[in-house]
């Protein structure tokens, strides 16, 4: 299955959804909504809340990140909101600003 990719040149502006995975070289601003992964490359910029199983960061998220089983943020990646999520990973290098909330869904 290949991936939806946001290419380095475009911007979104509004909702993404599906239950492919999603990888943004480029900028998306509104909602990104998937039951796969996305990954935010190193050139992309997420302006939006993402809702995802997984979450991947190596470029900039201003947002929400609300991931079904864990969020990542690798080294050089810089975010600016809410992480909730069973499972965080912020990496050596990696600039957060935000409240982490480790939700075990529900229990």
């Amino acid at each position: 299955m290949a991936d939806t990719t946001i290419g380095s040149g475009i911007t979104v502006d509004g909702e993404i959804t599906g239950d492919d995975p999603v990888v943004v070289e480029g900028t998306v601003q509104g909602i990104i909504d998937t039951e796969d992964t996305v990954t935010v490359a190193e050139e992309g910029l997420v302006e939006a809340d993402i809702e995802s199983e997984d979450v991947e960061v190596h470029g900039r998220i201003e947002g929400t990140i609300r991931a079904g089983e864990r969020a990542e943020l690798a080294p050089d990646s810089r975010m600016l909101g809410d992480i909730i999520a069973p499972r965080i990973h912020i990496a050596d290098g990696a600039n957060f600003k935000g409240h982490i909330d480790m939700d075990l869904g529900g229990e």
